[in-house]
């Protein structure tokens, strides 16, 4: 946890989060330079902020993430911005990106294994018996209407972080 927020007070914190590091004290020009330090490790650094001062961070980081109620240029400076102030929407957002990602690959993979099927059909492939070209018109679009459905599917995801929210 990097903050400007004294260390009793950022130690207490980051206890109730369950965040081992804690780097307190931090004035706001020196966020951004913490962030690159830590990526000179080969560490990914997600950055939480929402003000003025953690725009810069925010840019730095491998992932940004920006409180709805902060200051317009934060959310301009991160690639999430998060809706209420409530740090474990961070988990959430990350939960919910990994279930679409898994999604995307399922859907590419369903599509991908149909029309390895529908394709050689829809060609004749079983000449002298073929499709008439209604029936192979309408089997192309299944691939389409199976990832849709796919894709519906997320919005059944239950998330673990933040209680029983689902998508």
């Amino acid at each position: 946890m990097l903050t400007g927020d004294n260390a009793g007070t950022a130690r207490r914190i980051a206890g109730e989060l369950g965040i081992d590091r804690v780097f307190a004290d931090v004035l706001p020009g020196d966020k951004a330079a913490k962030v690159r330090e830590l990526q000179a490790q080969r560490k990914r650094v997600g950055m939480v902020g929402d003000g003025i001062n953690d725009a810069p961070a925010l840019t730095q980081a491998d992932v940004g993430f920006a409180i709805g109620a902060g200051a317009d240029v934060a959310m301009e400076s991160a690639q999430v911005v998060l809706m209420k102030s409530d740090p474990l929407d961070v988990l959430v957002a990350i939960e919910l990106s990994r279930a679409t990602l898994r999604k995307m690959h399922q859907n590419l993979t369903w599509a991908v294994l149909y029309n390895v099927i529908a394709f050689p059909l829809a060609a004749g492939v079983l000449y002298p018996r073929t499709l008439s070209p209604e029936i192979a018109a309408l089997s192309m679009s299944g691939s389409t209407v199976l990832v849709a459905l796919n894709a519906l599917w997320l919005k059944r995801t239950r998330l673990s972080s933040g209680g029983n929210r689902a998508a």
